[in-house]
């Protein structure tokens, strides 16, 4: 595959690629968090685990309205920051403050009162999410035009934000200690406000040092709000025009292949994430919580860790196997790793567990690397096509389709879960078939959603060639963005 040389001006400047990093590690970390977190509801509160596979997914099906809207509002906002920087600032402050309120869950309550204070609480949480996700993903995808700086950007920032994953599968056992907090409840009302702390803090950090490359003269002027004679004719003006980008992106096939084999490699991975640990904690343990929580958090270090690397790894093979390829190969590692699982499950050496972690963290590790990277190259043919800069619109769209999957694999987990026949009262006495099931689903549901994704991939044609024609014609039509503002 030919290799194209990264012009110097095309080169993103490293603390800029850190500063805009900074936001993957907050978004990261406010995802995993409360995925994490959840398995208190269960254990702490002793809530049904569909209830609270339910509580985990409906908040996010609203996201089907609200990611869009935000897309889209993002990429025809006009204002002396930018379209993408205000919101980024003003969204991870709500957002850290909304996630800390969100934990603090009063004592003695009963079921029926928890589902509806997390059920609210997570819509709050979910619309300021929204409010700083979208726009700073869709200003990733615009930082540069070069195809191998995409991924190198991506690279970084996928490498910053694995530090939340390092964190994360410690959360548990930091809320079970019983030397820092009364109960696992108690643990999530104080490890919550850090966590909304940190991120304020954090999540701010591409508004502020980060430039968009799009100033408002390389942008249509029609694209913007200014220009109605009332209220109701703007408003109407931007309902058609919302629902022509969206129409227009999610028929995009180049795109749809993207957004299919991200929902599989991902959501398999997430649709059976929580039976990893009660495989941990009732088969290899026995049903010993602090003796497997201490290896969850082992397992999900090593992975992490094997995450740093691979993200390197990638980011250097892509630029010379090329995007879909380095998918391909990255994939079927972790398909390898998922299926060795079942031989590292040993209650006799538990410390086996953690020999597949390398190989499955190549699953997940390339996939945002790569597939960032690629919904910018999108954008770009879009923009071919079209004659708009719709990055907001597909980066809602894209991450969109992500978390709709999230959230029917945390859904359909609570179910899966029971039709294992796990019961949180039995402890260390869980059944047989029971244990059996759960490794069963833990395995075999993220190889097989995993292959498919490969399947799907095989027929994704924008390669580095087409990229860069695309980029010379753009170019020859509207000239060479990239005034910062």
């Amino acid at each position: 595959m030919p290799e194209y040389s990264t012009a110097s001006q095309e080169r993103i400047p490293f603390p800029r690629k850190l500063a805009y990093g900074a936001g993957a590690l907050a978004n990261n970390l406010l995802g995993a968090a409360i995925g994490m977190m959840s398995i208190v509801l269960v254990t702490g509160l002793k809530l049904n685990p569909a209830v609270v596979g339910l509580l985990m997914a409906i908040p996010r099906l609203t996201d089907a309205l609200t990611d869009p809207m935000m897309g889209y509002v993002s990429d025809h906002t006009r204002s002396r920051w930018g379209r993408r920087r205000p919101y980024i600032f003003v969204g991870a402050l709500v957002a850290g403050v909304v996630f800390a309120f969100l934990w603090q869950l009063p004592a003695g309550y009963s079921d029926s009162f928890y589902f509806w204070y997390f059920l609210l609480g997570s819509i709050v949480f979910y619309l300021a999410y929204t409010v700083f996700a979208t726009p700073w993903v869709a200003m990733g995808y615009e930082l540069t035009p070069d195809y191998n700086e995409r991924t190198r950007l991506m690279g970084v920032a996928n490498f910053i934000g694995q530090f939340a994953w390092v964190a994360v599968p410690w959360f548990y056992a930091i809320m079970e200690n019983d030397a820092l907090f009364e109960d696992s409840v108690a643990g999530a009302r104080g490890l919550a406000i850090a966590i909304g702390i940190f991120v304020a803090l954090v999540g701010i950090v591409p508004a502020v040092f980060c430039r968009e490359r799009f100033s408002e003269s390389d942008l249509s002027p029609e694209a913007g709000y200014e220009g109605a004679s009332s209220f109701l004719e703007g408003l109407k003006r931007n309902a058609v025009g919302f629902a022509k980008g969206f129409w227009a992106t999610i028929r995009f096939l180049p795109f749809l292949k993207l957004c299919g084999a991200t929902f599989l490699v991902f959501n398999g991975f997430m649709l059976v994430s929580s039976f990893s640990s009660f495989v941990i904690i009732y088969y290899v343990f026995g049903g010993d919580q602090d003796g497997g929580a201490r290896y969850i958090g082992w397992f999900g270090t090593v992975s992490s860790v094997s995450t740093f690397c691979v993200i390197l790894l990638v980011t250097w093979v892509s630029a010379r196997l090329g995007k879909r390829r380095t998918f391909f190969v990255a994939t079927g590692i972790s398909i390898v790793g998922y299926g060795l699982k079942w031989f590292c499950y040993d209650p006799q050496q538990p410390q086996l567990l953690l020999l597949p972690a390398p190989l499955i963290a190549f699953g997940l590790g390339a996939l945002f690397t790569l597939m960032g990277s690629m919904v910018a190259d999108v954008c770009d043919l879009d923009e071919l096509e079209t004659g708009e800069r719709r990055e907001g619109m597909f980066g809602s769209i894209f991450w969109w389709v992500v978390k709709l999957g999230m959230a029917l694999a945390l859904a359909l987990s609570g179910f899966l879960l029971n039709v294992t026949g796990f019961d949180a009262e039995l402890e260390g006495g869980q059944a047989e078939r029971t244990l059996f099931l759960l490794r069963v689903f833990d395995i075999l549901v993220p190889m097989l959603t995993s292959g498919i994704a490969i399947w799907i991939m095989a027929s994704y044609r924008l390669t580095e060639a087409r990229a860069l024609e695309v980029r010379k014609e753009l170019e020859r039509r509207r000239g060479r963005a990239g005034q910062e503002i």
